[in-house]
């Protein structure tokens, strides 16, 4: 009976030690893709005015799907009622009207979106800030911007315009409008989920030097997406 009871332990023990042993490893991380968006238009300038040199735009914004990687309604799209359907939806993330962008949330649409802009390079940014994000109407912080009349009131998007106080520098003496290096748009989409952005070129097809003298107010930038509302960022 006692070599029964015993023979009875042992086999509990090995079968404790053996269920430990084949309990499953931890899954891998997966590592998010690097997209791509290449001329995403912003607004791109159509001519002069003859009187005042103006320029002449359609003064629009394209808005683009991160989630799609296409653009929802281009710039150049000026029917009010096809513009007014869209821009209400939360088919689109952002949105670019020469240096300005939007996020889909806020002042700017119904969605979810936020952002922030990080002092840190992009591929450093392996996970997405859990606080800091403002949607537009509500960041407060952005300085003064000048003009040929004077200051005005910096921007109330979440991203601030003017030189140096958001996502670029323009050189008056090479005329060349870059993105600052460093620089990190970190962002909510309409949808809630975690992105990180970074802009590498203003000019039509990414000139290599930039080329002042190329058709400017063309988007390209990177990004990646995480759509499973984590905060985790890594990609390959």
């Amino acid at each position: 009976m006692k070599t029964l009871v015993a023979c009875s332990l042992f086999t509990g023990f090995v079968l404790l030690f053996a269920g430990c042993d084949s309990a499953d490893p931890e899954p891998e991380p997966v590592l998010l893709n690097v997209k791509m968006a290449e001329n995403i238009p912003a607004d791109p300038v159509s001519g002069r005015d003859p009187d005042t040199g103006a320029s002449i735009s359609n003064n629009l914004f394209t808005l683009y799907d991160l989630e799609a990687g296409s653009i929802l309604i281009p710039s150049s799209q000026t029917d009010a009622a096809t513009r007014q359907r869209d821009s209400a939806s939360t088919a689109w993330d952002i949105g670019f009207r020469g240096t300005t962008i939007i996020f889909n949330g806020g002042t700017s649409g119904p969605g979810e979106a936020a952002a922030q802009l990080l002092a840190q390079p992009f591929a450093e940014v392996t996970e997405a800030p859990e606080g800091g994000y403002v949607a537009d109407g509500e960041n407060a912080s952005c300085p003064e911007v000048s003009t040929p009349v004077g200051p005005v009131p910096g921007s109330p998007y979440a991203i601030c315009t003017g030189s140096d106080n958001g996502w670029y520098n323009y050189n008056p003496g090479t005329m060349l409008l870059l993105p600052v290096p460093g620089r990190t748009i970190m962002l909510r989409t309409a949808s809630g989920n975690y992105a990180k952005m970074r802009i590498l070129s203003y000019y039509q097809n990414n000139p290599n030097p930039p080329d002042a003298s190329v058709p400017s107010r063309y988007y390209t930038f990177e990004y990646v997406l995480q759509p499973d509302g984590s905060r985790d960022l890594a990609s390959e």
